[in-house]
């Protein structure tokens, strides 16, 4: 059996940050990803443009070279495939940790198996000293939990606009991710409406995108419904409903629910973590990262649980070095 110091659940930034971490501590480590690398930033949209600068989404100390004051999604893929291999960083992907589960030893120390399966339906375990989970806030969907929520023309993510080309097109939400896709969709030639539950758009929307899409409204070129909220969604419409109780239906060819996401603490809560109940996050030492269970820490902007707006890759990425201070104390005091 071979027991590695560390196993790194995700290659999202927070993961590989920690991965060059461990590596530079000397530590036996393996990132294990469920997808490709950096997963998350596939679901962005395609034509994404960070709301940071380069420099602040380096990780390892290698730069991040762009032509532009903001690095595009593509920037970023291309970023991180280039530290992977500049480090060399040790990824298995397609792998999906099923749960984790404490090893006691005969010595009173421990360990943890981890159960893997395969995206060909593989299963493995591997046994590892401490466990890091840094398994992002963006792969699940805060759903709204109404009818026709599951059917085939609605979704969580948008990617790109040139489909929705002369279409009719509900975008549930009044962020970021709602005003850029009704942007993309409206210059792509498609015909956006816009549904929010608040009297008007967030104002933590990008400072640059924020004056376009409220032009656009104002002008009519993209509909706007404000505290408003969907009752239903259908096979070619959206059935709505304001704080007056009016009603009405939306014509709808596809519909994008930009509601926020968070992260799965499905596998926190199965390995033993306790689940903060006011931010459905992990319970952990801030100065650490280390969960009520030892041995296990988390990383990147899973701490956050449903506040996953309060982590992201400028800060997430620090994480990985304090995990991997404190696990080296713990493995060699």
């Amino acid at each position: 059996m071979i027991l590695r110091d560390v196993l790194i659940v995700g290659a999202g930034p927070a993961g590989l940050a920690t991965a060059i971490a461990a590596a530079r501590a000397g530590l036996d480590y393996q990132v294990i990803e469920k997808g490709a690398l950096v997963n998350s930033l596939l679901h962005y949209p395609t034509e994404m443009v960070f709301f940071t600068t380069p420099e602040l989404m380096e990780i390892g100390g290698m730069p991040f070279v762009s032509p532009y004051d903001k690095p595009t999604r593509l920037e970023a893929l291309r970023y991180y495939r280039r530290v992977s291999d500049a480090f060399k960083l040790d990824v298995a992907f397609d792998e999906t940790v099923i749960a984790i589960s404490p090893e006691p030893h005969r010595d009173g120390g421990g360990s943890f198996v981890v159960d893997l399966l395969s995206g060909r339906g593989v299963r493995r375990p591997l046994h590892a000293r401490t466990i890091v989970l840094a398994t992002g806030a963006y792969d699940f969907a805060n759903r709204i939990g109404v009818p026709g929520e599951d059917l085939a023309h609605v979704s969580h993510y948008f990617t790109q606009p040139h489909p929705y080309f002369r279409k009719r097109v509900v975008i549930v939400g009044g962020k970021n991710s709602a005003a850029e896709a009704a942007l993309d969709i409206y210059r792509a030639g498609g015909h956006a409406t816009i549904v929010h539950r608040r009297a008007a758009l967030g104002d933590s929307i990008k400072y640059w995108v924020k004056p376009d899409i409220e032009n656009r409204i104002k002008e009519g070129t993209i509909a706007a419904r404000f505290d408003t909220h969907v009752l239903e969604i259908r096979p070619t419409d959206v059935l709505v409903e304001d704080q007056a109780g009016a009603r009405a239906e939306l014509p709808a060819d596809a519909v994008f629910l930009m509601t926020g996401y968070g992260s799965d603490t499905a596998l926190l809560a199965g390995a033993g973590v306790a689940i903060d109940p006011a931010t459905c996050g992990p319970t952990f030492d801030e100065r650490t990262f280390e969960t009520n269970v030892p041995g296990l820490y988390v990383a990147g902007a899973v701490v956050a649980g449903k506040q996953s707006g309060r982590i992201f890759i400028e800060n997430g990425r620090f994480h990985g070095e304090q995990v991997v201070n404190a696990i080296v104390k713990a493995l060699r005091p």
